[in-house]
């Protein structure tokens, strides 16, 4: 079966499902509009909301660090992460942004992605096709393939999704127990705690956030919101507006493990990690914070929901934008981090991406603008 058919199953799952929870829920659209509020404050105020998050996690004992690029993001987590170690990753887009994997590998270290998504693109060495569901162009017969030939799964084509996952599960299981570093991604930062909020459904990240001695959480610095009560917000309208909701899982994470059972005293580590290390990357966000003409593009929270209402996403098989990030939001991103233009000269501008967008993002104005400087630039080059 081809990409075509394995995304037109998504979308046709999808689509419906999303109308249904939020009509079953009138409440998400007003958090979501609370949301975007909250998200301009800090897009508008950059500078300020990275220096309070980076003292919050310190006074709750974690370390954190700002990159100005993807190699000193690279480099920062290789230093604490050393060589010669087993390390599990939850899913997280801008890991895969700045090369991270691959480069912990360099070092000697013995890497696996663990969300199944990324665990499939690892063993076929592909590329993310959804910012969520990063191997939604896989149809279960090929699961099922890579599954057998890459780890020796006992499964065939004609094997249930729920066989499959188990497969998966069973590989999985070892390397969690065994990891000395476990990294993730942060749906949302709160800037008045230094928490991280993670949402999930597959229970992974809270495997590789909790048992590991070590965790570290790499994320953008827009990702950043002011308080811990609009962080599990985002997780909320994230989880919703993709079509999981309610979510299996929200994790929150306020530095290394701690207990207070003895006298009230508050100590560190109990029986999670020992270490907390939050690197907040900039990688061309700061820019285009400070971009009239882009910077609403930083409000994305990355439901991909727009995906699956794009003509050209579909036409194109889910190769629109440039890897991780896919699709409508995928073409800003390109520009934003890459400084390719070249995803958003492929817009049509339906404007349904803006109609479904849960932050009410003007992506094809923001398209429009990247289009006007690619060819006023001239050579592909904005």
């Amino acid at each position: 079966m081809s990409w075509e058919e394995a995304i037109n199953r998504v979308i046709s799952h999808g689509i419906p499902r999303v109308y249904e929870i939020l009509e079953r829920h009138p409440y998400l659209p007003e958090l979501a509009s609370k949301l975007r509020k909250a998200r301009e404050e800090v897009i508008k105020n950059l500078d300020h909301y990275v220096e309070m998050t980076m003292k919050s996690v310190q006074r709750t004992g974690g370390k954190a660090y700002i990159a100005n690029d993807a190699k000193e993001a690279r480099e920062i987590v290789g230093k604490i992460v050393g060589t010669g170690k087993r390390v599990v990753l939850g899913k997280s887009m801008v890991a895969f942004e700045i090369g991270l994997r691959k480069y912990l590998q360099s070092l000697g270290n013995e890497v696996w992605e663990t969300d199944l998504g990324e665990l499939l693109l690892q063993l076929t060495d592909d590329n993310p096709s959804h910012i969520i569901g990063p191997a939604i162009h896989m149809t279960k017969e090929r699961v099922a393939k890579v599954l057998r030939e890459k780890i020796g799964a006992d499964v065939s084509e004609s094997s249930t999704h729920e066989e499959l996952v188990a497969a998966a599960r069973k590989f999985l299981r070892e390397k969690f127990l065994t990891a000395d570093v476990g990294i993730t991604g942060a749906n949302a930062v709160a800037a008045d705690t230094g928490s991280i909020v993670l949402v999930e459904n597959e229970g992974n990240i809270r495997l590789s956030s909790s048992v590991p001695p070590v965790h570290i959480s790499v994320t953008g610095v827009e990702k950043i919101v002011p308080t811990l009560e609009y962080a599990m917000i985002e997780a909320l309208v994230q989880s919703a507006y993709w079509g999981l909701y309610p979510p299996t899982y929200v994790n929150l994470t306020s530095g290394p493990s701690s207990t207070a059972d003895i006298e009230h005293k508050r100590v560190s580590p109990a029986h999670g990690p020992k270490e907390f290390h939050l690197v907040l990357i900039d990688n061309g966000r700061r820019e285009i914070a400070k971009d009239p003409d882009l910077w609403e593009g930083l409000l994305c929270i990355r439901c991909g929901r727009c995906h699956l209402h794009c003509p050209v996403y579909r036409v194109l098989d889910g190769k629109f934008g440039a890897p991780p990030y896919s699709g409508p939001m995928g073409a800003m991103w390109a520009y934003f981090v890459y400084k390719d233009p070249k995803p958003a000269t492929l817009c049509t501008h339906s404007g349904n991406c803006k109609d479904v967008c849960p932050m009410k993002i003007n992506i094809p104005r923001v398209l429009e603008r990247i289009k006007f400087r690619a060819s006023k630039a001239g050579n592909g080059k904005a």
